[in-house]
């Protein structure tokens, strides 16, 4: 029933993990350190739920996965833009917590713990080949894309398991990444990046 509400959101999204380039649980292996430590963002270029419009908004997710990614057991935090009206606010979180359908349901089908749910500021930077979030006292995050061996960007596509599996995603490494919230402290430079576009609906 809820898979037909119509929604869709179109922007670029980027992540960082600890895991070593590039991370094995998109095929699904065992995350390279035991357990995966992720940060992804989201800028909505365009988006809508029903009439309430949501383009130009942030969003972002820390999540732990204690062991192997498919086993589940996620636990996760949702930060959503300050920006964002409270009805915007409730959209994204709809949507987000997999309430819709869509991808973002899949995801959060392995997710058994929620940390909480911000509304904070989320500075989301686009350069080039690289990307950049800042979420104040949260998060600090900066990757930048690999090179291949004809030149541009190296990407996969269609892997079993991935953030994004509208769009190939370009393979990346972290400058730094730092987060720290509900008593978790992360830090890591050198390890596992993905961004691409990217598209969610129903």
């Amino acid at each position: 029933m809820n898979a037909a509400i119509d929604w869709n959101l179109e922007g670029s999204y980027f992540e960082a993990c600890n895991c070593e380039t590039a991370c094995p649980c998109v095929w699904l292996q065992p995350p390279s350190e035991g357990n995966c430590k992720l940060l992804v963002a989201w800028h909505i270029n365009s988006g809508y739920l029903s009439d309430e419009k949501l383009d130009g908004l942030n969003v972002a997710l820390a999540c732990y996965s204690p062991g192997h990614m498919k086993e589940g057991n996620w636990q996760a935090a949702l930060y959503v833009d300050e920006r964002a009206s409270d009805a915007q606010f409730d959209a994204i979180t709809q949507i987000f917590a997999g309430k819709l359908g869509g991808h973002p349901a899949i995801l959060m089908s392995f997710v058994t713990e929620v940390w909480g749910i911000k509304k904070v500021k989320i500075d989301y930077q686009e350069d080039g080949n690289k990307r950049q979030l800042i979420i104040p006292d949260i998060a600090q995050a900066e990757i930048e894309s690999i090179q291949g061996i004809k030149g541009g960007e190296s990407t996969i596509s269609n892997p079993p398991l991935c953030v994004v599996p509208s769009h190939p995603t370009v393979v990346a490494k972290s400058k730094n990444y730092e987060y720290q919230d509900y008593d978790k402290v992360w830090k890591f430079t050198e390890r596992n990046g993905y961004f691409s576009p990217f598209t969610y609906q129903p």
